[in-house]
């Protein structure tokens, strides 16, 4: 359960300003099907995160070794570094807007996630925790705790988070990861 309740913060936490919860931001103002984007956002992430979570697994047989415990330990610190830097806003493109809310919200955050933050959290996680189902339901979580509000709220949510603050609690969760590891 450590690993469900680690993997949800944490990712709950990284995903605050990240691109993905700006392309809620953008497709819930650009459909009216709330629920279509959501649904396309949860298979989005279950497919990226389940993949993900296989490969930190997988990769978790590599770390055993001294080496491999290192650098473990210094990706979740160079992580906590990454989630310092504040993405950039990207465009949507209305090319697909004829394929419906759902589609597009599954595409988008699909791709959207490839390389990103909380993907490579999800293979850290995974590798740390060696829990391929636990880490995919927490990061899952994570997603949409972070997303679904953003998506039914919109702006008005946006405007009230402290994002430099988030940025800094989550780097820090990632870096403390990171030294317990070492540890």
């Amino acid at each position: 359960m450590e690993a469900l309740f680690t993997s949800t913060a944490v990712v709950t936490l990284a995903e605050m300003g990240d691109k993905t919860q700006l392309l809620s931001l953008l497709l819930a103002a650009k459909f009216r099907n709330k629920t279509a984007i959501v649904l396309g956002i949860l298979v989005a992430t279950l497919l990226n995160h389940a993949a993900s979570a296989w490969l930190g697994a997988w990769l978790a047989g590599f770390i055993n070794s001294d080496l491999g415990h290192w650098v473990l330990a210094g990706s979740f610190i160079l992580v906590g570094l990454w989630l310092l830097v504040p993405d950039k806003e990207e465009g949507v493109s209305s090319r697909f807007d004829a394929y419906g809310p759902f589609v597009v919200s599954l595409v988008l955050f699909f791709l959207a996630e490839i390389g990103d933050k909380t993907q490579v959290a999800t293979v850290l996680l995974a590798a740390e925790y060696q829990s391929v189902l636990w880490v995919t339901l927490g990061t899952t979580v994570g997603m949409l705790l972070a997303n679904v509000p953003v998506v039914y709220l919109g702006a008005r949510l946006m405007e009230k988070i402290p994002l430099s603050i988030t940025r800094v609690v989550a780097s820090a969760l990632f870096i403390l990861m990171g030294v317990i590891t070492l540890l």
